[in-house]
């Protein structure tokens, strides 16, 4: 039964993550297909978003519910970022873009990849986007263990200028009821090699609802996290999605997330951030340009599970398909991934 919205808010309103209107969930299978060409043919493509989906983990964390695989073998990892390139020829070619005005970088775990990887990919997009690396905003999502000196570096001079890094907690014992196990002392040496290396824009993600998790732990965490001075900060309520480890576990989010969000809400205010969303603070002098504007510009979405969406659309267009043929690592609980479907209802959200 539909709970009224009066209703949800007594309870929490904590049910799940919509980021965009309408829902994914509304989208059905186009009959016929329409052609990216059609779709996209009346359609203001200047100031485009870029986004690729790289689905590479260390390991997978017990609140995710994306589409990535943990540990995969080199072999797969090739073939799939050979699988990405031959989308994007192709999504350009039908698209005919004439801007990418934003680009980002998601997963899964971007940083899984080698700094040879990451050159190769970029020159990649490049030659099929008009996008001007260091001319743009470019955000990149990075884990404590993934990252190094040398692929820091590597990443600033391609031109990315936000580094987004997965903390989730500082408190080890939050970490654990995340099912986010982190070596001692790996976030701070995280930390500060991102700090070292300067980027424009340094974004702390944190995760609060964790079983048993008090307002004590959350605070001493937010602390932890303002400590660093990042120019931007995320605070995530904790959703557990169906068949996550969580999940599995039996593991419930706390019944305190408002007040959890009431508390981190008034230590980053304090501290001199501005809220934008719900989720997202910023530092108030922080300025960062961007001429994409998701209300009224078109996205590009490569890799397995993304789909080329026009501005203002209520349908998403037929995608070509893209199957990298391989196994993962040899462990029989990690199956290949499907391949890139034209059909949006797939999507791993």
């Amino acid at each position: 039964m539909n709970r009224s919205l009066k209703d949800r808010m007594a309870h929490g309103g904590f049910d799940g993550y919509a980021y965009a209107y309408p829902h994914k969930t509304a989208y059905r299978p186009l009959a016929p297909p329409v052609p990216l060409t059609e779709a996209w043919r009346d359609e203001d493509k200047r100031n485009l978003f870029l986004y690729v989906h790289l689905p590479f983990c260390e390991m997978r964390c017990g609140f995710c519910n994306l589409f990535t695989t943990v540990q995969p073998e080199s072999s797969l990892v090739a073939q799939t970022l050979a699988a990405i390139e031959r989308q994007s020829a192709t999504v350009a070619s039908l698209i005919a873009p004439d801007r990418v005005a934003q680009v980002a970088f998601g997963g899964g775990t971007p940083s899984f990849l080698t700094e040879g990887e990451l050159e190769c990919l970029f020159t990649r997009l490049g030659q099929h986007w008009p996008v001007a690396w260091g001319g743009v905003p470019v955000s990149f999502e990075v884990s404590p263990g993934t990252i190094t000196r040398e692929k820091l570096a590597c990443l600033k001079a391609l031109g990315v200028d936000r580094i987004s890094l997965g903390v989730q907690s500082f408190e080890t014992e939050d970490l654990v009821a995340l099912k986010r196990p982190q070596p001692a002392g790996q976030l701070d040496l995280a930390c500060a090699l991102i700090k070292g290396a300067r980027f424009p824009v340094f974004n702390i993600d944190l995760i609060y609802g964790a079983e048993g998790q008090t307002l004590d732990r959350w605070r001493r965490s937010v602390e932890r996290a303002l400590e660093w001075q990042p120019e931007e900060v995320f605070i995530y309520p904790l959703y557990v999605g169906k068949l996550t480890n969580l999940d599995r576990s039996g593991k419930r989010p706390g019944d305190h997330r408002r007040a959890l969000h009431r508390l981190a809400r008034e230590h980053l205010v304090a501290a001199g951030y501005r809220q934008i969303s719900m989720r997202h603070f910023r530092r108030a002098e922080l300025v960062r340009r961007a001429d994409h504007c998701c209300q009224d510009d078109g996205m590009i979405g490569l890799g397995a599970g993304r789909v080329p969406t026009p501005a203002r659309s209520t349908t998403v267009p037929n995608t070509p398909s893209v199957s990298p043929e391989s196994k993962r690592s040899s462990s029989p609980s990690t199956p290949a991934p499907p391949p890139i479907s034209p059909s949006p209802t797939t999507e791993p959200y």
